[in-house]
């Protein structure tokens, strides 16, 4: 049991989680809107865009289920719409163009670590998607211990999550030097690709949680 969801919800969720945030990614937009801080100022932005990034997912991991029972959505219907969202952004990773410099359009100021770093930079729809379809996939699991473990699981894989990413932020303007805009955009669209696999994946459970409640 332990090795099963081991292999489901640490490791499956670390890998659903670092394809959807793709901290490499995130470099074009950190290094521009740091840009002029100090090396301390930036450390403290990439470290606390990190801590929001993963508060925030760890909301949607514990309160995710209430949240569907408030609106009366069902979990085949949550995964099948959040499998939709995550394979749109595969889609547009893989086959639109993009600048990776841009930066969103905001009055200069000098905390941009929740907005728009953490979100919608780090925890955007469709990590939150994603966050809230392993919520639901926990709750299917029958034994209170299972659920725990399963909760446990995911809560080291999103704080891994944020560290790998806080690595990435840190290290941003070296990495960027390195691998050069092609390099950035061979990557993303790989990202891509694996992004439209996570959405389908999702997309058939749901379809699977359907079929079982019809």
């Amino acid at each position: 049991m332990f090795k099963t969801l081991y292999l489901q919800f640490l490791f499956g969720g670390l890998v659903s989680l670092l394809v959807i945030t793709n901290p490499l990614s995130k470099i074009p937009l950190f290094v521009s809107l740091t840009q002029g801080m100090s090396e301390l100022r930036r450390a403290q932005q990439a470290r606390m865009a990190c801590v929001y990034a993963a508060a925030i997912m760890l909301v949607c991991l514990l309160a995710g289920n209430l949240i569907l029972a408030a609106f009366g959505i069902s979990f085949g219907a949550l995964r099948i719409a959040g499998g939709f969202v995550v394979a749109v952004l595969g889609y547009r990773m893989l086959f639109l163009s993009q600048d990776p410099g841009m930066a969103p359009k905001t009055n200069r100021r000098e905390d941009y670590s929740f907005f728009p770093l953490a979100m919608p930079g780090i925890s955007g729809p469709g990590t939150i998607a994603v966050v809230i379809g392993i919520a639901t996939e926990i709750a299917e699991l029958h034994s209170r211990t299972e659920k725990l473990l399963a909760f446990g699981m995911t809560m080291l894989a999103i704080v891994s999550t944020a560290l790998v990413t806080w690595l990435v932020l840190r290290s941003s303007t070296l990495i960027a030097a390195r691998m050069g805009r092609a390099g950035t955009e061979v990557l993303g669209r790989l990202m891509g690709f694996l992004l439209i696999c996570v959405g389908v994946q999702f997309i058939g459970s749901g379809i699977r949680t359907f079929m079982a409640g019809s």
